[in-house]
């Protein structure tokens, strides 16, 4: 037997060993040009080798492909730049756009400041604090992801107005009258400021939360013996590390607050959401609205550059050894009742005291809200989300795939354009599909007419197609972003082996890491499925005629001031926001856990 397998692996290595030099041959012969070559076999052979040697196949032509096509609106856009001015853009202009331009800067800085005070001293307290309920508020201060800015605006504005509950009971306990008392306006800045923060400080909260538990213990246990109180552990150690977090986290929430549209339009704020909207459909002006948008997506793209510039000299650098949970600081008495209560109003005034109004609102006209409009707007709006999202989670795999591959320059910089759509408000993205579409269209139609003699009218443009694209632009970052973070966990090692056994590169893809990558890619499909059903701008301007969805519903019916038939459509958007909090909790449950 000893002697068998002797023989056994003496073939086996002699067998290898040939197959090595076969290949090494075959490599010198594609790599170098024989020298008894003709030069027309010379040419021939520079032609077949210049693709390989610039990484040019079939997945490279794909995700090239698919980069040009969803960065065609925001280049679209971006060209308008270059359009002469027209009248009406001269009188925005000189009108509004300082009013645009100003509003905007001071919903950013309103809103920038509230997220970083609330999230940052909440991720702080929860991480680094031991008082009644921490552990509770860790995964229920994502909540207020679930509910969309115009929801809440919608929700307190009824609470808190005149007719409201809040300044009737006022008035029937002092026996005031409206005149009597000051009561601050709802629908103003500052209140859009409010509801903005209160949705979106989860942003902040949560990447400065897991910079803070990826700090080293020892880093920490330093500062204490130096003499350091928590306090100046706070603002010396702990904060620094966790800056690169924080600052992604708030360029997230900023670029939310420009692409808000429901909030501000409803609260009286002129910003260039708003403008863009009233610019094309109340003034009929296509190109002027083309122009704010790309003012705008300037605005995006600087506030992009002002982030990378202000980290450019900054390094931060940690242990990869494995960490253990830092030792909290254990508070009682009043600065544990701070504590708490510094968690527990942002979490009331952000979800629990809206979602109770709406429930409470949807319950006493269940006839109204829930009725067979609301059933059909439903189905409108999961056909879309769910189409959407199957969409993406294809076209991701594809590029995250074809980057695996071929890991060049040009295959990421064509990943990163197709994925910055993300950064690009949706009223932008939705002005970048409708003119080229609807040129697509009259060229089409022109053309169907010409030779066939029949018309195929607004066939992109006038379905949800249109709408699906604009989608598509605007959230395959998160699909993708998720899709590579999986994919990059696969050692390629399994790419090897599938290969050795005859496997193309799709069959790879299909039968070995597609298995391996299904939850990540429920998971992303799940993460578009809830941010189309709660996108409102590019919605509201690309939908076909007569095709509405809950979001739109609301915002209608907010717009006629009938908020009690408004709550269902609303509080079915709040629910299914809750699913990837949810599951956002339970990853951070699992890495609390891990850290034990």
């Amino acid at each position: 037997m000893a002697a068998e397998g002797e023989a056994l692996a003496y073939d086996i290595l002699t067998k290898e060993g040939r197959e090595k030099a076969a290949m090494a041959k075959l490599v010198r012969d594609q790599a170098t040009p024989p020298a008894s070559r003709s030069p027309k076999g010379l040419l021939q052979w520079t032609g077949s080798n210049w693709g390989r040697n610039w990484g040019w196949n079939s997945w490279t032509v794909i995700v090239i492909a698919i980069a040009a096509l969803i960065a065609t609106p925001v280049l679209f856009v971006l060209g308008s730049i270059l359009v002469p001015a027209t009248e009406v853009w001269q009188h925005l202009a000189a009108t509004v756009l300082p009013r645009y331009l100003l509003n905007s800067l001071w919903l950013m800085l309103g809103v920038g400041s509230g997220v970083l005070l609330i999230g940052v001293g909440t991720a702080w307290l929860v991480t680094l604090c031991r008082f009644p309920g921490s552990r509770l508020f860790e995964w229920a201060l994502l909540l207020p992801l679930a509910a969309p800015a115009y929801v809440l605006a919608y929700t307190y504005t009824d609470w808190l107005e005149i007719a409201g509950p809040v300044q009737t009971g006022l008035r029937q306990l002092f026996g005031w009258s409206v005149r009597d008392y000051w009561f601050p306006n709802i629908r103003s800045l500052g209140g859009a400021i409010i509801m903005l923060t209160l949705v979106l400080y989860p942003y902040v909260y949560l990447l400065a939360r897991v910079a803070f538990l990826e700090q080293s213990v020892r880093t920490l246990e330093a500062s204490r013996s130096l003499g350091c109180g928590p306090w100046r552990s706070f603002t010396t150690v702990a904060l620094p590390l966790a800056r690169p977090a924080i600052v992604a986290g708030l360029a997230l929430v900023l670029m939310e607050v420009l692409n808000d549209f429901g909030t501000v339009q409803y609260f009286g704020v002129d910003t260039f959401t708003t403008g863009i909207y009233r610019t094309w459909f109340g003034m009929g002006e296509r190109a002027a609205a083309a122009q704010l948008a790309a003012v705008l997506l300037l605005f995006v793209l600087w506030l992009i550059l002002l982030e990378r510039w202000s980290r450019r000299q900054a390094r931060y650098y940690q242990t990869n050894l494995p960490q253990r949970r830092p030792v909290g600081y254990l508070l009682a008495g009043g600065r544990a009742a701070l504590a708490w209560v510094a968690c527990f109003l942002p979490l009331l005034l952000g979800f629990l005291l809206p979602a109770v109004l709406l429930l409470s609102m949807t319950l006493e006209n269940l006839s109204q809200t829930l009725d067979e409009r609301f059933w059909a707007l439903a189905r409108n709006s999961f056909v879309l989300a769910a189409v959407t999202a199957i969409l993406a989670v294809i076209i991701a795999v594809l590029m995250a795939y074809g980057l695996r591959l071929q890991a060049n320059w040009g295959m990421r910089l064509a990943t990163r354009i197709a994925a910055m759509g993300y950064a690009v408000p949706g009223s932008v993205i939705a002005v970048g599909v409708l003119i080229p579409v609807g040129r697509l269209d009259n060229a089409l139609d022109a053309w169907m007419r010409a030779t066939l003699g029949i018309s195929t009218g607004l066939l992109l443009s006038g379905t949800i197609t249109a709408l699906v694209f604009a989608y598509l632009v605007r959230f395959l970052a998160v699909s993708f972003n998720t899709v590579e973070a999986s994919l990059g966990k696969i050692k390629p090692n399994l790419d090897d082996a599938a290969r050795s056994l005859g496997h193309s590169p799709s069959s790879t893809l299909v039968k070995i890491h597609a298995p391996l990558m299904w939850g990540s890619l429920l998971t992303a499909a799940m993460l578009v499925f809830v941010d189309v059903l709660k996108e409102l701008p590019a919605t509201l301007v690309v939908r076909p005629f007569n095709f509405d969805t809950l979001a739109v519903r609301v915002y209608q019916l907010a717009a006629d001031e009938r908020l009690a038939e408004a709550s269902g459509p609303a509080l079915a958007i709040v629910a299914v926001g809750i699913i990837p909090v949810i599951f956002l909790s339970w990853k951070i449950t699992q890495s609390r856990q891990a850290a034990r």
